[in-house]
Order: structure tokens, then C-alpha cells, then sequence
């Protein structure tokens, strides 16, 4: 008997059906995969199955060892979460409490759902802190989540979840936005403990590679429909469907010609170091050097990847050479011929519309009160103060049309768009002024793999027709791959290796960077231990 069985679930709100007859089951001990875009269903179908939907209707079969979920009370559905079906959600910083400790956080299930004692519960969560690989476990458990980093907060989510030894433990997109090394250990570690415990795993994700290295089958989720499912192989060797085979096709490809040689440096700086002060106590403080003494140059048309895990100091520099770094930024930076290192803002403002970015989050950097029609004019509005109302909107227009989305939709405001929509409404917003220079922070990082490649592909046909240096802040090296010519890849706040794109991701000299790359196409391994281990292999052009 199967440990989950769902049959013909269909999800609907109000009249907008969601979900719609999804059939599929899960083995005591296997890994199975839900994949697809953004939108198709795949986190609405985990949260329906434990009924954490209470204005949704629900209809169809749900079996869990045995028992119809459907037919719980509430009563016995609190028991079954947390106990027998646990969830790592996909951004711990909202999904654990900011006004608790980690450590008080995973006691509280150990004393709901084990019946532990407070003393015994705080133990056992330390225990658990240890066991998911975090440093310092006894220290951290009294840390609050602000205070751990992305990989440790994500970590503190499975030891969590693992608390009550559940049956199953659903993950959703664990990975997403973490360094490809720490993608690696939270993956390692999931395997690890998922072979130690015997537990049954339903990952979530639109991460194919994740999904070849650790999946027994996979299940394809389209507009709320599973059209294909398969053991892990089989779907990726011979794809069924179309779309399947789509989203298999949609990887980073090589997608800009090789940049000119000795091209005059739009964008030149020598020996730019950031820091910050940090406060210890009342009456002192310390340094914390985010960037050392570091040299970048970047000519007209070309784009500079920057690579290197959280803290190593990517975003840092790229706001410092814009001259948007909060930090106290020391050296020399030349843009456009002019010397810009003292520039006052008044003095900035000019050079302001030349130099444009782009962030990671476009939901977080799209004011939500104004019409994207607002949005992409205000830069207009602020350059170009006496420009008459029909041409803003006419620029407005063609802006949206230059990166594919139709002028009558800018009456509309950020949330009635997908993902891949809003950053697309990002770089227009970047590119109206016509700028000569334009910082990307990991502007693809959490788009699903087709939208990423559609996104990159636009970037690219922009820099060709138009001639604009981009400063690409990446920790995916496939897109760096696909969009650089020159690349640098940090370390603590400084440079360990540098050079064309081709050289240093086929030829790294350094361990760190040849680090980055094995994380970046591993495979998880069947090791003959209870442990998990990880399988390298070499980057591939």
C-alpha cells in the first residue's frame, strides 16, 4: 500500500479552478518530484493535501498510510501535520517567527506533538541543530532567525521539520536563491537524512538539475493538470510531452559573441574598498571590510559577470561602482570619461541616467500603489522634467514593446503580473532612460527555468541593438556562462580569479573557483553508507 495516495484532487477558488484532477502516489522511502512552472499547481497541491487552504474547495481522494485526509477532523489533522506530514517551506525568513528563538521554535513541536518537557524539548532541538550540520548548535539555538544566514535559516527549517521523525516531508523549492554550494549541502544533507530516517520526500521545485540528481520519479505539472510522470531517467531521457520536453530544453545557452579586444572601459575603478562600522556596545565600534582593494574595468557593450557565494562582497561592489553603496567606499571610479569617485548627488544626478539596475526581487523594487505606466515614466520624469505628457506615454509604450509586453497593459499595477513579467517591466523602466550601463543583482535567480532563458535572451538581443554594458551579479554560473565575456569571481570582500568567461569556468586555477564549479554540476551519488555523498564533475562548455 502506498504511503500517499491522491486521486483526482482538484483545487478551486471561487470559480477560478486551480488544480484540476491531479492523480499521483508516493512509496514509504522514495523521493518524488513535482516540477514545473510558476502558477501550474505544484505548491497549491501540496498545501491542499494537508488542508492548510481554508477558503479553497477541495474535492477528490487524498490517502495518507491508509487514512482519507479529507475526512479528518480537525482535531486529528493538527496531529497529522508537524507529526506524520512536515513542510519546509521555500523562504524560511516568513516562514519562521522573527520574535522567537530557532531553538524555541523547534521545541514548540517537540512539546505539542512528543509531550517533552521544556528542558527536554530545548535539548532535543539543540540535538537536532547539530545533526542538520549547523556550527555552534547550543549558541544558535538562541539566535534569532535575522541573525542566521540564508543556508543556517534553511537548515534550522528541516531540523524542524524533522523534530517528530514525520512519514513524509514535503519541500518547497528548498533551494531556491542559495548558493549553488550551499545548494549542495542542503541537498546532501536532505538525502542523508532522508535515508537515515526511512521518511518518504515530495520535492517541490522548478530546479531541473535538483530534480535529476535526487528524485526517484517525477510528476510534470501544467496549468494545474500532471501531464507526464516517470521514474527520474525515463522522463529525462525520452520526454513524453511537449512542454516536458521544453522545459528540459530551456538551459542557459552561450548567448553573446565574444567582445572586442582592447575596447575603450566605459566603466574603469582602482582600488575600490568598502566597509561598514558595526556597533559593539555602547561606545565602540568595528570596522568590516565588505570589498578589498580591487580593480574592475568594463568597456562599452560588454557584460562583466560577478560570481561568488553570499557575503563575498558581489552586490557590495556593484552598488560602490554606481556610487549607491551605503558602505564607505575608498579608490578611484571613472565612468563615461568622467571622474565620479566625489561627486556630489547633485553632481550624480546627471550621470544618474546613464547607469540603471535592475534587482533580484522585481515584486520587492515595483512600488505596488503605482500603474506600471507610473512606474516606468518616473525615471523620465525625473531626468527629463519637461518632456510633454504624450511623449512619456509614447516612451512608456515603447519601452513595454521593446521587451515584449503590449503598451495596454500599462494601466495595470505590478501584482496582476507573473514573475516573469515584472522583470521584464524592470528592465524597461532600466532601459527608457537609454542608459550606457546597467547593474542586473541576480535578475533571473528566482524565475522558473523557461522564463530565465526567455529573460536572458531579451538581455541579450538589448545589448546587441543597443550597445549597453551590464554588470551581471549572478551565483549561477550557467548564466554567467550564457551572458558573460569577462568574468571575476569573489571571495571575502576580495578577487581570486579573473579573466574571459571561457577561460576561467573551462580552466579555473583557483580551488575556490573550482569549488563553485563542482557544486554547480553535481550529482548525488548512491553511496554504500547511510551517508549521502557528493559526485563533481567537470564544467562543461
Amino acid at each position: 500500500m502506498s504511503l500517499l495516495r491522491v486521486e483526482n484532487l482538484s483545487v478551486s477558488f471561487g470559480s477560478n479552478r486551480v488544480v484540476d484532477n491531479v492523480s499521483f502516489r508516493i512509496e514509504a522511502g522514495e523521493k518524488f518530484a513535482l516540477v514545473g512552472e510558476s502558477g501550474s499547481g505544484k505548491t497549491v497541491s501540496a498545501l491542499a493535501l494537508m488542508r492548510l487552504l481554508p477558503e479553497a474547495q477541495i474535492r477528490g481522494n487524498q490517502l495518507f498510510d491508509g487514512q482519507k485526509i479529507q475526512l479528518m477532523s480537525e482535531n486529528a489533522l493538527r496531529q497529522l501535520r508537524g507529526k506524520d506530514i512536515a513542510m519546509i517551506f521555500q523562504e524560511p525568513m516568513t516562514a519562521l517567527n522573527p520574535l522567537f528563538t530557532i531553538g524555541n521554535q523547534i521545541a514548540e513541536v517537540l512539546m505539542l506533538h512528543e509531550g517533552l518537557s521544556a528542558r527536554e524539548a530545548a535539548n532535543r532541538a539543540v540535538e537536532l541543530l547539530e545533526k542538520t550540520g549547523i556550527p555552534e548548535p547550543a549558541r544558535r539555538a538562541l539566535s534569532y532567525p535575522h541573525q542566521l544566514s540564508g543556508g543556517q535559516r534553511q537548515r534550522a527549517m528541516i531540523a524542524m521539520a524533522l523534530a517528530c521523525k514525520p512519514k513524509l516531508l514535503i519541500a518547497d523549492e528548498p533551494t531556491t536563491a542559495l548558493d549553488v554550494t550551499i545548494q549542495v549541502q542542503i541537498l546532501e544533507l536532505l538525502n542523508q537524512l532522508q535515508r537515515e530516517e526511512g521518511m518518504a520526500v515530495l520535492m517541490i521545485t522548478h530546479d531541473l538539475n535538483l530534480v535529476k540528481s535526487f528524485a526517484d520519479r517525477v510528476g510534470v505539472m501544467q496549468d494545474g493538470r500532471l501531464i507526464e510522470s516517470a521514474d527520474t531517467n525515463r522522463l529525462f531521457g525520452q520526454p513524453r510531452e511537449e512542454y516536458t520536453q521544453r522545459l528540459l530544453a530551456s538551459h542557459a545557452k552561450r548567448m553573446v559573441e565574444d567582445a572586442i579586444p582592447n575596447a575603450e572601459p566605459l566603466l574603469e575603478a582602482k582600488g575600490v574598498r568598502c566597509s561598514f562600522f558595526i556597533r559593539k556596545g555602547w561606545f565602540r565600534q568595528k570596522e568590516f571590510v565588505a570589498v578589498e582593494s580591487l580593480d574592475v574595468s568594463l568597456p562599452r557593450g560588454e557584460t562583466l559577470g560577478i560570481v561568488g557565494e553570499s557575503g563575498s562582497g558581489k552586490s557590495t561592489l556593484g552598488m560602490a561602482l554606481l556610487r549607491l553603496s551605503v558602505a564607505k567606499t575608498q579608490g578611484h571610479i571613472r565612468f563615461n570619461g568622467n571622474n565620479i569617485t566625489n561627486m556630489s548627488s547633485n553632481q550624480l544626478r546627471s550621470v544618474r541616467a546613464q547607469m540603471q539596475v535592475v534587482f533580484q526581487d522585481p515584486f520587492a523594487s515595483l512600488s505596488p500603489r503605482r500603474t506600471v505606466e507610473q512606474i516606468i515614466a518616473e525615471g523620465l520624469e525625473l531626468h527629463k522634467p519637461g518632456l510633454p505628457r504624450h511623449s512619456l506615454r509614447d516612451a512608456v509604450a515603447a519601452g513595454l514593446q521593446e521587451v515584449g509586453l503590449s503598451p495596454a497593459l500599462m494601466s495595470r499595477y505590478p501584482h496582476e503580473f507573473s514573475g516573469g513579467q515584472r522583470q521584464r517591466i524592470a528592465i524597461a523602466r532600466a532601459l527608457v532612460l537609454k542608459p550606457a550601463l546597467i547593474l542586473l543583482d541576480e535578475p533571473t535567480s528566482s524565475l522558473d527555468v523557461s522564463v530565465q532563458y526567455q529573460v536572458l535572451e531579451l538581455l541579450a538581443d538589448l545589448q546587441r541593438k543597443h550597445g549597453i554594458a551590464y554588470l551581471f551579479i549572478s551565483h549561477d554560473l550557467a548564466v554567467i556562462r550564457a551572458m558573460a565575456h569577462r568574468v571575476i569571481v569573489m571571495k571575502d570582500g576580495l578577487v581570486v580569479e579573473s579573466g574571459k568567461t571561457s577561460d576561467v569556468l573551462n580552466s579555473p586555477k583557483e580551488a575556490y573557483t573550482q569549488k563553485l564549479l563542482a557544486a554547480a554540476n553535481f550529482t548525488l551519488s548512491e553511496p554504500e553508507s547511510a551517508a549521502a555523498t557528493v559526485t563533481v564533475a567537470a564544467a562543461a562548455d
